[in-house]
């Protein structure tokens, strides 16, 4: 067979947010030859990382589900997609019927925001349900940036990324995009992108427990104690407050309330007095304000380790506060809003004003936890199913998510899922969560979906449009992801399992085109609906190629359908495989904003009264303390990962980071076994003896302890590792986004 037989295919990556190009050969048989990073993508320029080659493993593992289980006698067996759905039906409609919608729950994992169908139609299975109990994998992850954002923008969507390819400064705490790719802040090559910043005479800060990679490459690091981020951020203002050194851009100041109030609010955060707490000399917090204030361009960039603690959403509210106070906000090399070329939150509706966001829409049944989002904090979600009482939790619908693996006080909730009365899971693996579902529909692989990256492309560095056809043809007697959670919603409803979902399809892009068309502020305003039905539905399309076309057409760059001929529509993508630039991120203020006030609200009154609570804290510092931290490597993103051997191979292992000086006075050494024990639970690790943990702290990655009984991962479970999340409290959470604290974890460590 010679290369010329080979037909090319462009797409972009799904496995982690960077959404890189790759070019894909593939041969006649259908089957892949070779992935490799795509040199002419308009984003990432043929920039991949480990992960992008190995889709062709991912599709060809034998331990990817292809046809549905149910479980008979506690074993799961393959049955057709008949079968499967009346077995859906009859468990899911006997719960409700036994104890009402009250009873449903679910959740959805990481990967729905690096897939097409559930961005786009996740919604109809859960609206389908009837119930409050949503859980998701934003309450161990995100979830503060949403709050700190919806209170001071005016929605949740409204979190904005560091101008990376033109600032002069960046302070980053608490990320590791060295090893992430970049998270809710959407750039390939970000190690390249970061190193340019320093090529062109700027400076990179980090501000970590660990000595990461990227704390490696950047030209200083701040190691910090963990938890401690927002001391030293509060430091910071001060600072720039007391010297004077603070300035707001006019064009802001004008668009904004709050600046006494945050000024006042910060006074008591010294850099005298929050030195003991975290870690970090006075003398370097006076030095880095001074520096930030003083660069040209300034950009704050925090992630995972300042949200995942209990003072997740002030963290965040500060990270956007110093870009605002040092002058650096919605300014080319600051902080910056994308604007999203399928629209997002920020351009629909009036411009520069809206609803706002709130919180507490509801609470969780047993611990009175606020809604947040329409879902509630994942910590929860075991106590939900364990406690008898109206409403408990006795089914449960898992989409392509391991809480088990992944959320806090992980034994609890295995115990839980274990305990309930019907599971239905829409995943790839049968694994540690999966094990426990009466029914799993297994999706068509990553090469078998088109893609569109509507979430990430909402936090890009840069507006970017591209779309990818599926690569292979999936088995034809297998449905579209998004007709698996189209036909769900369609049982939930109580319509059956013969309802078609093609049907439910077009009553959803009916009711979307009725509404825009019925919109002021539409570009499709006053237009007849069986006109713009008629143009989308001229080349067949249906499902998610439809929907993105509307949303396209529809957006901030859209082609209106006929009314802007340059406009941007699914077509267009089409013609451009390697993608779409839509340039750099441009000011977008006042437009952007979606706040009741039409202003930027810096000091919104439940973050001004969490500084007392972080003030507190202060005094709460035990430095003698051990504090467990989590971590991530470049080949590991989601547990399914740990499937696929080329990445499993090598430096990819789950040990324990320890201190010298804390090994030597625990009596550790490397190799040797530790019990690492928390409030809740206990796990034995491997110990790796280095200095790139800070003294006093113990650093796990997360996402592993696989090789459980009863799952089907037999390259995961050669390298089982321990789950992390055994140790994390489900008590102790963020209070104002629900968020888990995954970090800065209370333990306790001796030789096992």
């Amino acid at each position: 067979m010679t290369s010329d037989q080979n037909r090319t295919v462009f797409r972009t990556c799904p496995l982690c947010e960077a959404t890189c190009g790759l070019e894909i050969s593939v041969n006649p048989q259908e089957q892949i030859v070779r992935i490799r990073g795509d040199k002419d993508d308009v984003f990432s320029h043929g920039f991949i990382c480990p992960k992008g080659s190995t889709l062709k493993q991912l599709h060809e593992d034998p331990d990817r589900l292809r046809k549905p289980m149910v479980k008979r006698n506690g074993v799961h067996v393959e049955v057709s997609w008949e079968e499967a759905w009346k077995e859906v039906e009859r468990g899911l409609m006997g719960v409700i019927d036994r104890h009402g919608r009250g009873a449903l729950s679910a959740y959805l994992g990481n990967p729905n925001a690096h897939n097409l169908g559930p961005q786009i139609f996740s919604g109809v299975m859960l609206r389908s349900m009837g119930t409050r109990n949503i859980f998701s994998a934003s309450s161990v992850d995100q979830m503060p940036m949403h709050v700190a954002g919806g209170f001071m923008f005016g929605s949740a969507q409204h979190i904005p990324v560091p101008d990376i390819d033109h600032t002069d400064y960046l302070l980053m705490l608490g990320a590791n995009p060295y090893m992430s790719n970049g998270s809710l802040c959407t750039a390939p090559d970000y190690p390249g992108r970061i190193q340019a910043i320093r090529a062109r005479g700027g400076k990179v800060v980090v501000v970590d427990p660990r000595r990461s990679k990227t704390a490696e490459n950047s030209d200083e690091w701040v190691s910090i104690r963990p938890g401690t981020d927002g001391l030293f951020m509060a430091a910071l203002a001060n600072v720039m407050f007391a010297e004077g050194i603070a300035k707001v851009e006019q064009r802001i100041a004008s668009q904004m309330n709050g600046l006494d109030e945050f000024r006042t609010a910060v006074l008591p955060f010294t850099p005298e007095r929050v030195t003991a707490a975290t870690g970090v000399p006075a003398e370097d917090i006076v030095r880095i304000a001074r520096e930030m204030c003083a660069a040209p361009t300034c950009a704050v960039y925090g992630r995972i380790g300042v949200n995942t603690v209990e003072f997740g959403s002030t963290n965040a509210w500060l990270v956007n506060a110093l870009s605002i106070i040092t002058g650096n906000f919605d300014k080319r090399g600051g902080d910056m809003f994308t604007t999203p070329a399928a629209g997002g939150a920020s351009t629909r509706g009036t411009a520069g004003k809206g609803k706002g966001f709130q919180t507490g829409r509801g609470h969780s049944r047993v611990s009175n936890k606020p809604e947040v989002l329409g879902e509630y904090p994942v910590a929860v979600f075991g106590e939900e199913i364990l406690t008898p009482g109206e409403n408990q939790i006795r089914a449960a619908i898992t989409v392509a998510g391991n809480p088990v693996l992944s959320t806090p006080h992980s034994e609890q909730l295995d115990r839980a899922l274990a305990d309930l009365e019907f599971m239905v899971s829409i995943d790839i693996y049968l694994n540690e969560t999966t094990r426990h579902a009466d029914v799993i529909l297994p999706p068509p692989s990553a090469l078998e979906k088109d893609h569109y990256d509507i979430g990430l492309y909402v936090y890009a560095v840069r507006n970017i449009a591209n779309y990818s056809e599926p690569v292979l043809q999936k088995d034809p007697d297998s449905p579209e992801e998004w007709e698996i959670l189209v036909k769900m919603g369609a049982i939930l409803q109580g319509l059956g399992t013969d309802v078609d979902p093609a049907a439910m399809d077009d009553q959803n892009i009916f009711a979307a085109v009725t509404s825009a068309v019925a919109t002021s502020s539409s570009n499709i305003s006053g237009r007849n609906a069986d006109e713009i039905l008629a143009l989308l539905n001229k080349d067949g399309r249906r499902g998610t190629a439809r929907m993105l076309d509307f949303m396209l057409q529809t957006g901030p760059y859209g082609a209106a359908f006929g009314a802007n001929p340059s406009g941007l529509s699914l077509d267009v993508l089409l013609a451009n495989p390697h993608g779409v630039d839509l340039g750099a991120l441009e000011p977008r203020i006042p437009e952007g904003l979606r706040t009741p006030t039409g202003m930027i609200e810096l000091s919104p009154p439940l973050l001004i009264a969490d500084l007392v609570r972080l003030e507190a804290s202060i005094d709460k510092a035990d430095n003698s303390q051990m504090l467990l931290v989590g971590r991530r490597e470049l080949k590991s993103n989601n547990s399914w990962m740990h499937n696929i051997k080329v990445l499993t191979k090598g430096s990819l292992s789950c040990t324990a980071h320890v201190h010298p000086d804390d090994a030597a006075r625990l009596g550790l050494s490397e190799g040797s076994t530790v019990r690492i024990t928390s409030r809740v639970g206990f796990v034995d690790a491997p110990v790796e003896v280095t200095d790139a943990v800070r003294q006093g702290v113990v650093s796990l990655p997360h996402g592993w302890g696989h090789g459980v009984a009863g799952t089907q991962m037999g390259v995961a479970a050669e390298k089982a590792g321990v789950n992390s999340n055994i140790l994390t409290d489900d008590q102790v959470m963020d209070p104002l986004s629900g968020n888990a604290a995954l970090n800065a974890i209370p333990v306790t460590l001796q030789p096992a």
